[in-house]
C-alpha cells in the first residue's frame, strides 16, 4: 500500500527492512525483496514530488533473450547517471537476469556500432547478448504494481532527514510533504541516497551528458542498430567525447552527447554540441526535440563504504555499484539487489561488492591512463571493439571474463602506456575530490 504521511494516523512505523530512495537501486532492492523474501516486512521511502524526486531517466543494459532470474548469477551510457539513487540514471551494462523486468523494456538492439574518430564505422553482433533500454517511469510503474500485491510492503512518500543506530536496529526520521514528522524503525536500513561526499581517490573523472529524444521529418535511423560510441564529434582538450544514438523508430531516437572529463559543461554547451552532432555529423535534417535528459556519473577509483554501522548499509552508486571506468550501473544494481535479498532470506544482512577486485584494479589503471593523456581515448575504445570479439568485450566490461581472457584483452590495448600506469597507480596518494558528489548513472 502507499502511505501518504499526512493522511496516516501513525507517527511511527516498524518493519524489518527500510529502503531509502525511489531510484533504480531503491526500487530494485524493494522489488527483489518482495519476491525473494516475501515474509519480510518492508518500507520503501520515496521522496515526494519536488526537487528531491529523481527525474525521468533512461537505463540500458545487455542481457540474453532467454535470461531469467534463475539463470542469472548475480551483477548505461547510465545510462548510468539523482533523488533517491540520484540518477541511478545510466547506460548500464552487464547481464541483469532481467527475465522478470521485460514488461518495462522500451526497446532493444541486437547489433551495436562504434564510429572511430577517422569516420570508419564498425558494426558488431554480440549474440547471444542484446542491448536493452528501460525508461524509469515504466520501471517504477512495474515495481509499484508488484509491491502493491505484497502484503508486507508499504511505500512512504517522505523525505528521509536522519538515520541513526538503535539498540535493536536503526531509526529513520522522515518529513512528509505537509511537514509532519514520521519515525521509521527497522532491523536493517538500506540507503540509496547520494553520499555527502565522494571518497578520496587517485583519479577523479566525471562522465557527463545531455540527451535529446528527437523526431525527424523523415526516416533517418536504423532501429536494429544502436550507436554505442561515435567519436566523430570534436574532442575536448582533456578527456574524450562521443555521441550515442538509440533508435526507437525510423524517425525517432535518443541522441546523446557524452564527455569523460574533470568537470561538466553548461546546458548551453551541451545543447550546442548536440545540435552540431545531430545536424553536422548525423545529418538528421529538420527535427523536433520532444524531451531531454542530463546527468553526471562519477568515474573514480575511490572506495565506497557499503556499511554505516551495524544496521545501516549503502546501495547503488553510493554503495559502489557504478563501474569506475565506464559508468555502467543498472546491471550491477540488479546483482547487488539479488545478493542482498538472498542474504536476508538466509538470515544475514550484507551488501557484497558489486565489482570484483581485478575489475576495479583494471579500472583504476584505465582511469589514470585516460586522465594523464597517456592513451588516446577514442582510439583506445575503438580498437577494443575492432580487435576483441563483441560478446567477450561486453563480458569484460561487466567483469565476467576469466583471468586468461582479461590477459588477452590487455594485449590489445597500448601495452607500454598501460603497463607504466599499472606500475604507478599503487604508489599514488588518494585525495578528496574537488567536484561535488553525484550518483546520476544513466547506464
Amino acid at each position: 500500500m502507499t502511505l501518504d504521511g499526512a493522511r496516516s494516523a501513525a507517527s511511527s512505523l516498524t518493519s524489518e527492512v527500510v529502503v531509502l530512495g525511489g531510484g533504480a537501486a531503491g526500487l530494485s532492492l524493494a522489488h527483489r525483496l518482495s519476491r525473494t523474501a516475501p515474509s519480510l516486512t518492508l518500507t520503501l521511502v520515496e521522496a515526494p514530488d519536488g526537487p528531491l524526486r529523481p527525474p525521468e531517466r533512461t537505463w540500458c543494459h545487455w542481457t540474453t533473450d532467454d535470461d531469467t532470474d534463475a539463470q542469472a548469477d548475480g551483477v548505461r551510457t547510465e545510462s548510468d547517471r539523482a533523488g533517491g539513487d540520484q540518477g541511478e540514471g545510466d547506460r548500464t551494462g552487464g547481464r541483469t537476469g532481467d527475465g522478470d523486468l521485460r514488461e518495462a523494456v522500451a526497446a532493444s538492439w541486437s547489433r551495436l556500432r562504434v564510429h572511430g574518430a577517422d569516420g570508419r564505422a564498425l558494426t558488431v553482433d554480440p549474440a547471444p547478448l542484446r542491448y536493452r533500454m528501460i525508461r524509469s517511469p515504466d520501471f517504477e510503474r512495474l515495481v509499484h504494481a508488484r509491491l502493491a500485491r505484497s502484503p508486507g510492503t508499504r511505500i512512504v512518500r517522505a523525505t528521509a532527514e536522519a538515520v541513526r543506530e538503535t539498540a535493536d536496529g536503526a531509526a529513520v526520521r522522515c518529513r512528509t510533504r505537509e511537514g509532519q514528522t514520521l519515525l521509521l524503525h527497522a532491523r536493517h536500513v538500506f540507503d540509496s541516497r547520494p553520499a555527502d561526499a565522494l571518497p578520496p581517490a587517485r583519479t577523479h573523472l566525471l562522465q557527463h551528458f545531455r540527451g535529446w529524444f528527437v523526431r525527424t521529418a523523415g526516416d533517418r535511423f536504423d532501429p536494429a542498430v544502436a550507436d554505442l560510441m561515435d567519436f566523430r564529434v570534436p574532442q575536448p582538450r582533456h578527456g574524450l567525447a562521443f555521441g550515442y544514438v538509440l533508435p526507437l523508430a525510423p524517425d525517432r531516437a535518443l541522441v546523446e552527447y557524452t564527455e569523460f572529463s574533470r568537470a561538466p559543461l553548461s546546458t548551453e554547451a551541451y545543447e550546442a554540441a548536440l545540435d552540431h552532432y545531430c545536424r553536422r555529423v548525423l545529418g538528421l535534417g529538420p527535427l523536433t526535440v520532444e524531451a531531454s535528459e542530463q546527468g553526471v556519473i562519477p568515474m573514480t577509483d575511490g572506495r565506497f563504504p557499503r556499511r554505516h554501522g551495524r544496521s545501516v548499509f549503502r546501495i547503488g552508486t553510493a554503495g559502489g555499484a557504478t563501474r569506475p571506468a565506464t559508468g555502467y550501473t543498472f546491471a550491477a544494481v540488479q546483482r547487488q539487489s539479488r545478493a542482498v535479498a538472498d542474504a536476508l532470506r538466509a538470515g544475514r544482512a550484507s551488501v557484497p561488492p558489486p565489482h570484483g577486485r581485478r575489475a576495479l584494479a583494471m579500472d583504476a589503471v584505465l582511469l589514470r591512463a585516460l586522465d594523464t593523456g597517456r592513451v588516446d581515448g577514442p582510439a583506445f575504445f575503438t580498437d577494443l571493439f575492432r580487435r576483441v570479439p563483441a560478446e567477450r568485450l561486453l563480458r569484460f566490461l561487466d567483469g565476467r571474463t576469466s583471468l586468461w581472457e582479461e590477459f588477452g584483452v590487455g594485449l590489445r590495448t597500448p601495452v607500454g602506456p598501460m603497463l607504466r600506469t599499472a606500475l604507478e597507480v599503487p604508489f599514488l596518494r588518494r585525495r578528496p575530490p574537488s567536484a561535488p558528489p553525484t550518483g546520476d548513472h544513466r547506464r
